[in-house]
Formats: structure tokens, C-alpha cells, sequence
């Protein structure tokens, strides 16, 4: 079942999504003070690419650095992207086909507005459930 809505999530926005979050990533990554930003940003495009069976989860070693950085990526550009993500969920969460798809978009919410200290693991995996 995750193949199948991984596939139907892939066709209905999120190779685009994941492309739009890689695209960001390289243009962060230009400058050195980037490089934080544009390595959460490939790893958000890694989770909007597939993310059914899988989960964000915090990381147990991320310090006050992680914390002043999500701060300013909060303010900077987190709540245009997490705006963005409620409204394509409830967009999608019309139709009964879309309601999976809306879910997966909310999912998305906690690692646009906050990305720096999180990471993403398999739901199956042990450490799934870490910091829940």
C-alpha cells in the first residue's frame, strides 16, 4: 500500500515539491553560511519525494545552533512553506482519493517550519518512535 500512494503522492505534486525544495537547497548551498539550510532543504526534498512509511523524528544530538537556525528559517521562510503545505492538504483531503495524500501534506508541516535537528527514518525502523 505505501508503493501505491508513494506513486499516486510522486504523479500528484510531489516530484515538483521535492524538486522546488533540491532547487532551493543548491541556492542555499552557494553560500557557506547556507550549507545548514541547504542540507535540511535536500533533506526535506528527500521526504517529499517518498514519504509514506516514513517518519521525521527529532535528532537527540542537534544543539542551540540547530535551535537559533530554525528560528531563522521560522521567520524567513518555515511559515510561507508550512501555509503552503496546509492549504495543498486541505485542498486535497476534498476528494476521498486525496485524504491520504492531504495527510501526507501535514506530515510535511513540522519539517518545513522547523528543519534543522530533525531527521528521517522508516516507520518500521526502532528508532521511529524516538522523541514521541
Amino acid at each position: 500500500m505505501r508503493l501505491l500512494l508513494n506513486i499516486i503522492w510522486l504523479v500528484f505534486g510531489g516530484l515538483f515539491m521535492a524538486l522546488g525544495y533540491a532547487v532551493a537547497g543548491v541556492v542555499l548551498a552557494i553560500t557557506i553560511v547556507g550549507i545548514p539550510f541547504a542540507i535540511a532543504s535536500f533533506r526535506m526534498a528527500n521526504f517529499a519525494l517518498w514519504p509514506f512509511g516514513r517518519r521525521l523524528v527529532d535528532e537527540p544530538r542537534a544543539g542551540a545552533f540547530s535551535t537559533l537556525g530554525n528560528v531563522l528559517w521560522l521567520l524567513l521562510a518555515g511559515w510561507w512553506l508550512a501555509l503552503g503545505h496546509v492549504l495543498t492538504g486541505i485542498a486535497q483531503c476534498v476528494t476521498i482519493i486525496g485524504i491520504p495524500l492531504g495527510i501526507a501534506n501535514f506530515k510535511l508541516i513540522p519539517v518545513s517550519l522547523f528543519p534543522l535537528g530533525k531527521r528521517v527514518v522508516d516507520a518500521d525502523s526502532p528508532y521511529a518512535f524516538i522523541g514521541r
